[in-house]
């Protein structure tokens, strides 16, 4: 096999493809390789509905069927030509459940020449909450997995997880028992609920919400609300919020709302049943906020194969510090900033989390990323390519705080219309960190020249003179730097902090 000479990908990993088969789709994902934080090459779903009519006879319906076999064979042909070094392939209820289920996963297994894992309620749960962990700083809740044949159920705290369940409350599912009525199906599904008992310790915590059914929710929550960030992962919704708005899509079928439009017109049909299973689990459990996750049962699958050491790793960080490999002009230049700044934020007051340490620790990696593209539309660029990528293990406001730390750092420290949008979602704290840490990388970029060596040299300290507030001490080797456009950039951060700044060349 001959090999690219392309240098967008990492180097030392091979792809590896997952084949989803769920209820209500099919799916392919290749992935860049095996990692904490993995970047999907390739990914298509056929939506074949091998669940449908199983509530009524037992079986996957055959058409279905045949269309699930000529998918895996082009699945098969795909996962090969992008190279992938394995295939795993995951089945869920509709695979379990049937009763012509293992005459069906015979036949993959020998289109995909791979072992077909059947996976039980609880595993399907597990993997599930293992795809929150991998995605989410330090969960805190309930996660819901919700298919097209069942509802999956598990408590998640930090790395542990509780013991999962599963309902019958599959979107398809719901859907075909309650013969379209949304009465019996509300009826149903709050008669099934009722025996989820773990529920009760998810008052207060965060419900996670799994699957493509609740990801179109979000998605059209997203449309009619003007949200100016349409990124799945971490988007948030108040309890009372999504209440109200889960009883206006669960009557919505007939609605001639544009914002629909951006749901398609499979998923369309099942959007009421997933709004009415998701208003009764949240009845019962009461959750503080309902934070939606593009990563489910696949990835945790990929996570449960990592290293212990793999697992640990920040997925933030390794995502940063892999597209600073990729796309900056020095990844230890990059590293050098994190670390720099992070000595150097207490001395202008600020007293970092654990989560805001990580935010400015990845702008620090991405500060390079746009160095490519013209010089006017560097801050533009920077600003969009961290704000749409597919990163994990972060907020909204903490993905707005970097992608405005990076337009600040080439822009300058205004607002203006390039920024307005991610301003709306990042806490006003959030901005003027992302000013304060933009200010610094502009001073020090200019000794840098954006190569390492230099910054780790650099320091800000208290003054002796009663005129300034802070120092910033440059080593006599760096005298050379001194000029105009130094000033003018110390001066810049001097406004922005209210505190009086000088150099000191020593």
């Amino acid at each position: 096999m001959v090999e690219s000479e392309a240098q967008g990908r990492l180097p030392g990993i091979a792809p590896v493809s997952v084949v989803d088969i769920g209820s209500n789709s099919i799916r392919l994902v290749v992935y860049e390789g095996l990692s904490r934080s993995p970047t999907i090459l390739f990914n298509e779903k056929v939506l074949c509905g091998l669940g449908k009519g199983i509530a009524l006879t037992g079986k996957m319906d055959e058409a279905s069927v045949a269309r699930a076999l000529q998918a895996l064979h082009r699945f098969k042909a795909l996962s090969d030509q992008a190279r992938a070094a394995t295939i795993y392939v995951l089945a869920t209820a509709a695979a379990r459940e049937a009763s012509n289920g293992p005459d069906f996963i015979h036949q993959a297994e020998t289109i995909l020449q791979r072992h077909v894992r059947v996976l039980s309620g609880e595993e399907e749960a597990r993997f599930a909450s293992l795809g929150i962990i991998s995605g989410f700083f330090n969960p805190d809740g309930i996660a819901g997995d919700l298919g097209g044949g069942s509802l999956e159920l598990i408590d998640i705290k930090g790395k542990e997880v509780g013991k999962g369940i599963t309902l019958p409350l599959g979107g398809l599912r719901l859907s075909e028992y309650a013969s379209g009525s949304l009465s019996k199906a509300r009826t149903f599904a709050r008669k099934q609920v009722k025996t989820a008992k773990l529920l009760a310790k998810g008052e207060g915590r965060t419900f996670y919400a799994v699957g493509g059914t609740w990801r179109n929710i979000a998605k059209l929550h997203m449309e009619i609300t003007n949200y100016p960030l349409h990124m799945m992962q971490g988007y948030e919704v108040s309890l009372e919020a999504i209440m109200l708005f889960l009883d206006q899509v669960a009557t919505a079928r007939d609605s001639k709302e544009p914002a629909l439009q951006a749901v398609s017109k499979h998923r369309r049909s099942l959007l009421p049943f997933g709004a009415i299973a998701m208003k009764e689990v949240l009845s019962v459990m009461k959750p503080s906020m309902i934070s939606f996750s593009a990563q489910g049962v696949r990835e945790g699958y990929l996570y449960s194969l990592l290293s212990e050491s793999e697992r640990r790793a920040d997925p933030l960080l390794a995502a940063a510090g892999e597209l600073a490999i990729l796309r900056a002009r020095s990844p230890e230049h990059a590293r050098e900033l994190a670390e720099w700044t992070g000595r150097m934020m207490p001395l202008f007051g600020i007293q970092e989390t654990e989560e805001e340490s990580r935010y400015r620790q990845a702008a620090c990696l991405l500060a390079d990323i746009s160095w490519r593209a013209h010089p006017d539309y560097r801050g533009l660029q920077a600003l969009n390519v961290i704000a749409h990528s597919s990163f994990v293990g972060i907020s909204h406001p903490g993905r707005a705080f970097i992608a405005l730390t990076n337009y600040y750092r080439f822009e300058g420290l205004h607002d203006d219309g390039a920024t307005g949008p991610l301003a709306q979602i990042a806490t006003a704290p959030f901005i003027e960190r992302a000013k304060l840490l933009g200010g610094m990388l502009r001073v020090v970029y200019l000794f840098s020249a954006s190569m390492p060596g230099i910054v780790k040299n650099l320091t800000f300290r208290k003054s002796s003179n009663p005129d300034f507030d802070l120092e910033f001490v440059v080593p006599p080797e760096y005298r050379d730097f001194a000029g105009e456009r130094l000033d003018g950039r110390l001066q810049q951060l001097s406004r922005l902090t209210n505190k009086r700044l000088a150099f000191r060349f020593e």
